[in-house]
């Protein structure tokens, strides 16, 4: 059976993918991710937090992080000791001992029933601790750059806003010695025909150019979130507009309802909060 460090490895090898790249997408320390390849857990924080970093990196390659975790608990199954094996051999060396005839009064189970509980009480205790944990490591590495986004989101590229409508189309009124010129197009028909429209129901479809971290909210507020490898297309369908927040603009590629939408900008930006089609002003 493969190790964890070396499952990790194969998933960036396959990629031809750097540390430095996964530590950028990610935010976790390059040196810990060297760590988790080459096994050395001693380098590494706690449990908890090192659950979260296994996440971050198969997140960013879009695998299920089942199949590391699994791993990283069988190691650390492997490294620890059984806690129970010393009351065992305790046991067993008081069973071996004579005991005098009023001790076999009392059966042993009477003894270890509280013990029993308290380790049960124990155990789910822990598991709660754990659970909370976990979501607070989730909630820390990806949604916790809200701040960052919504600077980056004032210098995002003009194209990615809603062109403003034209100025009406008016012509002027013949000399009173020419003859009267045929009538010109209605204001409204010019304005119409100089800007794209989209009706809905809303058909997007993303294609990944780059691997791309991508959250779309729809009409019902619901929210489907992944990091797309190159290569790969998405589609959505909605009666509304779409809420799109994209990790790397230039590593993804939009259309609407068949139609291209310009460039979201350069290779690397973040883009917080993207309203496609444009909201009206």
């Amino acid at each position: 059976m493969a190790s964890l460090g070396a499952y990790l490895r194969e998933l960036r090898d396959k990629r031809g993918t750097s540390l430095e790249e996964i530590a950028r997408s990610t935010r976790v320390a390059a040196r810990d991710l060297e760590s988790l390849e080459a096994e050395q857990y001693a380098a590494l924080p706690a449990p908890v937090f090192t659950r979260g970093f296994i996440r971050a990196y198969c997140q960013f390659f879009g695998v299920a992080p089942d199949e590391a975790l699994a791993l990283y608990d069988q190691r650390e199954g492997a490294a620890v000791a059984p806690p129970s094996s010393p009351r065992v051999a305790a046991a067993a060396r008081n069973a071996a001992r004579p005991r005098p005839a009023a001790a076999t009064s009392v059966p042993a189970s009477d003894s270890e029933e509280p013990r029993r509980r308290s380790a049960v009480l124990v155990s789910f205790i822990l598991l709660v601790v754990l659970g909370v944990a976990l979501f607070a490591v989730t909630l820390m590495i990806q949604p916790s750059r809200d701040v960052e986004r919504r600077a980056v989101i004032r210098s995002a590229p003009a194209e990615s806003r809603s062109p403003e409508p034209p100025a009406a189309v008016t012509s002027p009124a013949p000399a009173p010695s020419e003859a009267p010129a045929a009538p010109a197009p209605p204001p409204a028909a010019v304005e119409a025909g100089s800007a794209p429209t989209f009706t809905s129901p809303y058909r997007l479809v993303a294609r990944a150019v780059e691997p791309t971290w991508i959250r779309v909210r729809t009409e019902d507020g619901r929210s489907t979130e992944e990091t797309l490898p190159p290569g790969e297309v998405r589609e959505w369908v909605s009666d509304r507009p779409f809420v799109l927040t994209v990790g790397n603009a230039g590593g993804i590629t939009l259309e609407l309802n068949g139609r291209e939408l310009p460039s979201l900008g350069a290779r690397g930006a973040v883009i917080p909060r993207l309203v496609v089609p444009p909201e009206a002003r």
